[in-house]
């Protein structure tokens, strides 16, 4: 199937790995020219060398970070048509113990980056006639983890929120925002050193790998994600392909969020 997303510009945040750099994959894949954002230049510059593709280093909470993205995106490609709102951070911490600036941290990051993006990005697309955003909230966003640190559920449930009201803002303008909540995904953010897998692993006295596998078999499929599983699906989204689709928050959690709705 033709995605139409040749030539599309597009711009992927968090990029240098796990989803993020999956998505970009499966943009580029399509035929799509990518500038990929996150913090570490390095990492950035040998990420875009494999894909072809433009890089900026970047803290997408500096409050300028969404209009110098969509100003870097317009003058690289002349345009923007896709946004990827992908950069987050999760940790384990128990509610008692997260503090006043680990909270304000993951509201910067979650909600006031992705917002800020949007709002500079959502205007150009629309003026255009024509906009994909793509915002990667958390299946933690729609029921809090028994896992993750509040503050992260709390302010994906808020990044849901702000993404159906820019759905409906921009929609009638040819801009299709969307959602996608993935579960747990062997992303470098559960398998690295000191990642998420070794964080659970320390709190139960087992090893990563006995953590991985116990985390993952509590899904409905019996196992944890692949980045590119999640990816598949983000590509779809930022497609043609969803022309009729606004406003939704897709599950890619392996059967985890237990609703019909």
């Amino acid at each position: 199937m033709d995605l139409g997303l040749r030539d599309r510009a597009c711009v992927v945040t968090g990029a240098t790995q796990g989803i993020g750099l999956a998505i970009a994959r499966g943009l580029v894949a399509e035929g799509a020219r990518a500038l990929l954002v996150a913090r570490g230049e390095h990492e950035l510059r040998a990420r875009a060398g494999e894909l072809g593709a433009e890089w900026l280093a970047l803290d997408v909470t500096a409050p300028d970070a969404g209009d110098r993205v969509a100003a870097a995106c317009q003058e690289r490609f002349g345009r923007i048509d896709v946004l990827v709102n992908n950069a987050g951070f999760a940790e384990i911490k128990d509610l008692d113990a997260l503090t006043d600036a680990e909270w304000q941290r993951d509201w910067e990051l979650h909600v006031m980056a992705a917002m800020r993006l949007m709002r500079a990005a959502c205007p150009r697309m629309a003026q255009a006639g024509w906009g994909r955003v793509l915002n990667v909230a958390s299946s933690s966003g729609k029921r809090p983890s028994s896992t993750l640190a509040m503050s992260y559920s709390v302010t994906k449930a808020a990044q849901l929120a702000l993404s159906r009201a820019f759905a409906d803002r921009f929609a009638a303008r040819g801009v299709r925002v969307n959602a996608i909540a993935p579960g747990m995904a062997l992303s470098e953010g559960w398998t690295a050193e000191g990642g998420l897998g070794d964080q659970v692993a320390a709190a139960r006295g087992v090893s990563r790998e006995e953590a991985l596998e116990a985390q993952g078999s509590r899904l409905p499929i019996g196992r944890p994600l692949e980045v590119e599983e999640i990816a598949r699906i983000a590509v779809v989204l930022c497609s043609e392909a969803a022309s009729g689709v606004a406003g939704a928050a897709w599950s890619v959690d392996g059967g985890a969020w237990a609703s019909i709705l």
